[in-house]
């Protein structure tokens, strides 16, 4: 079964930047898509970022483009979020997600197959 851990959450202050990583285990092989959703109370989950197995395509939120960087360290099986210039409003759980089949791109829908526990991020005005 593949696992998903978060780290790297925290609290800020808005202007702050954060570095979230999801390490992936449970799986072997490295050919696989990964992307950030994120929850805030109240709202519903909405996509961040994602990034396609090969580390060289991107997708981002209209929110996330321009502020948060999303990256694959393939080796380790990891995917990191550099969250920047973070506003109140960023303020969420943040979950990492990664697809069942390998090449498969992380979809904007929500409907990844493996989704990791959450970290929160919490940003004061």
């Amino acid at each position: 079964q593949v696992r998903l851990v978060e780290s790297g959450g925290g609290s800020v202050q808005a202007g702050g930047s954060l570095r979230l990583s999801c390490a992936a285990s449970g799986r072997t092989g490295t050919n696989y898509a990964m992307g950030w959703f994120r929850q805030a109370p109240g709202k519903e989950r909405e996509f961040v970022a994602s990034i396609t197995w090969s580390g060289r395509s991107f997708d981002y939120a209209d929110f996330a483009e321009g502020r948060f960087t999303i990256s694959l360290d393939s080796a380790k099986n990891t995917v990191y979020l550099q969250l920047t210039t973070l506003k109140p409003e960023d303020t969420a759980i943040y979950y990492c997600v990664t697809e069942q089949l390998p090449f498969s791109p992380v979809r904007r829908d929500g409907q990844s197959k493996f989704w990791g526990q959450g970290t929160q991020v919490t940003v004061s005005s």
